[in-house]
């Protein structure tokens, strides 16, 4: 089993085809159900998909309850690089969610992994929107240190040199120092849990993570491997994201305005 992979000629149609399908997903699931639970991911790579959804039809927004994956610890309350911050900006503050559940780290982060744990865990997530960074992590579960079966649903994580790197390529910090070490994290096997998965990743510097999610053996050593475990992951990514190998560019076949290879 592995991730149905819709590639585009950019990030624009890729946001927009990624919010389609899952504004599709959330007016089906609205349908015969009574309340819909998602997690979304905080990062640049998100921006296209979040502006399309915001945008969408035909979505009781005031059914629908939003969680966050990941959050830094050790920033101030209100400074603006917070996932929670950035979140509000992006789509929390512009759509009637029924809740917006943020992870706020308080002076015990330990005990505020485990009161969002319990939020989680009061009911089914029904929908995941996450992406995979440069060194395959997915949330904040970097390599090698992932456990992609930790017994835990949240929990404190120490970010790798490679993660907080990429914080500084996004622009999202300064320099290397600004970057928080730690961080409370969505584990592996919570995120895997949730019914759907819609994963966004555009830009040239992700291509390799991407190659790697689809081609490495299942490990730590490339969480986002794991995405190969769930049976309904659908990924899009951008023609500058999209994998180098001979089936992606010799066995696609037409589907919407993206190119999809079922796998």
């Amino acid at each position: 089993m592995s991730p149905r992979l819709r590639v585009f000629p950019d990030r624009t149609s890729m946001g927009a085809a990624a919010a389609a399908d899952v504004a599709a997903e959330l007016r089906e699931r609205l349908a015969r159900q009574e309340k819909v639970r998602m997690v979304f991911a905080a990062a640049p790579s998100q921006s296209d998909v979040l502006a399309s959804l915001r945008r969408a039809e035909g979505i009781d927004w005031s059914r629908v309850t939003a969680f966050h994956m990941d959050e830094y610890l050790d920033l101030p309350a209100d400074a603006p690089e917070r996932f929670a911050t950035w979140l509000r900006e992006a789509i929390f503050d512009h759509l009637p969610f029924a809740a917006v559940h943020l992870i706020e780290p308080g002076d015990d982060p330990a005990a505020t992994a485990e009161r969002y744990a319990e939020l989680l865990a009061a009911g089914p997530i029904d929908i995941v929107c996450l992406g995979i960074g440069q060194n395959g992590h997915i949330a904040f579960n970097d390599p090698p240190v992932a456990d992609l079966d930790d017994p835990l649903d949240v929990k404190v994580v120490e970010l790798d040199e490679a993660c907080r790197r990429q914080q500084v390529d996004d622009d999202c910090f300064a320099t290397l120092a600004d970057v928080p070490r730690r961080a409370i994290t969505l584990t592996v096997p919570r995120l895997l849990a949730a019914d759907r998965l819609f994963c966004v990743v555009p830009g040239a510097a992700k291509r390799d993570a991407v190659e790697k999610a689809l081609h490495e053996p299942v490990s730590a050593a490339h969480p986002a491997t794991a995405l190969r475990t769930h049976p309904d992951v659908t990924l899009y990514v951008d023609a500058e994201a999209a994998p180098r190998t001979a089936d992606a560019q010799t066995a696609p076949r037409a589907a919407g305005t993206g190119t999809e290879v079922a796998r």
